[in-house]
């Protein structure tokens, strides 16, 4: 769990999916006091100037950030994620061959595989690679698609120049399917994660933050993904090409998240995801100015319930005949 008191901002961090997860507001401020308290409690804990890190005995992390600088906040963040992908992808692969170099010495050594085994393996691999589902995504209708490797390279990004009119496309085979608006948003915070699923080095992570703080803000950035940018220094979709000059990628690779450089990915994933914040933090700002004029309606009705019928009239009346006293 990782909180922010300073910005009232309290993150639920799943280990399984490696998203920091933002809690409803109404469930935030004593949690996050709450917290806030555990954390001063436990002895054993390492902190920077603006990131301290705790673990209690029963098992709970808290993460409790200050006032960080961006670049080390996102790097601190994100690196901790894309770090655990990345171990993870290893030991999935180092696993699986494993297990094949096994069956394939011991059939050799007993004669039960020949060199036809060898001339398969990168079969094997390509069909386990291919065939596994890596990430769901549930439609408008309820039906759940099941992504699969082909899928992903074949996820298409585009927004407007503006960064706020997305739209995902995807081919799978004769079926396409496109999602707009804020469905694309949803659908894009879905399916990148699963593009970035063998995460990064250190290194990779820092080259993403830099991206993201080039452009000035993850908003920002995201505007780079404008297809209608192509062609100019700092869109995703072009290339230097020398003497100062820029030009876009070929025609059939436009769009194609496989296709961007990996920094470029990650960056991409950790704007859309800052970006869903700022969207629901604006939605709370909303609940809360609607909570406030109620309020305010509701104490100006509060103020008056006691007060004889005409009260106003008779303020009113006398507050003009004084300014005009005092005027003459």
């Amino acid at each position: 769990m990782s909180f922010d008191e300073g910005k009232g901002r309290l993150w639920v961090v799943c280990r399984k999916c490696e998203r920091w997860n933002l809690t409803p507001i109404e469930e935030r401020w004593e949690a996050i006091e709450e917290c806030e308290r555990v954390f001063h409690g436990i002895r054993t804990r390492v902190s920077t100037d603006n990131v301290g890190l705790a673990r209690h005995r029963e098992g709970l992390e808290l993460v409790r950030i200050g006032e960080p600088l961006r670049p080390e906040f996102a790097a601190w963040r994100y690196g901790d994620q894309f770090g655990r992908r990345r171990k993870k992808a290893i030991i999935i692969g180092v696993g699986a061959t494993a297990v094949i170099g096994t069956v394939a010495i011991a059939g050799v050594a007993t004669g039960v595989v020949s060199g036809v085994f060898f001339g398969q393996f990168g079969n094997f691999i390509n069909a386990y690679r291919n065939g596994r589902t890596l990430v769901k995504v549930k439609e408008d209708g309820g039906k759940v698609l099941k992504l699969k490797q082909p899928d992903l390279d074949k996820v298409k990004i585009i927004s407007a120049g503006d960064g706020t009119d997305w739209i995902i496309e995807l081919k799978r085979g004769k079926v396409e399917r496109r999602w707009e608006g804020e469905e694309g948003l949803k659908m894009a915070n879905r399916i990148i994660p699963a593009i970035n699923r063998s995460g990064a080095r250190k290194s990779t992570v820092q080259d993403a933050v830099r991206e993201i703080e080039d452009a000035g803000h993850p908003t920002e950035f995201l505007k780079r993904a404008s297809l209608d940018g192509a062609g100019q220094e700092g869109n995703l979709w072009t290339r230097p090409i020398g003497n100062g000059s820029w030009k876009p990628l070929k025609e059939k690779h436009m769009g194609l998240i496989q296709k961007l450089p990996g920094p470029s990915r990650l960056a991409l994933e950790m704007a859309l995801h800052e970006e869903q914040e700022r969207r629901a933090l604006q939605g709370e700002l909303k609940t809360l100015e609607a909570a406030w004029k109620q309020a305010e309606e509701i104490a100006a009705i509060s103020d008056n319930l006691l007060l004889p019928e005409g009260t106003d009239e008779f303020l009113e009346q006398h507050r003009v005949a004084e300014t005009l006293e005092r005027g003459s």
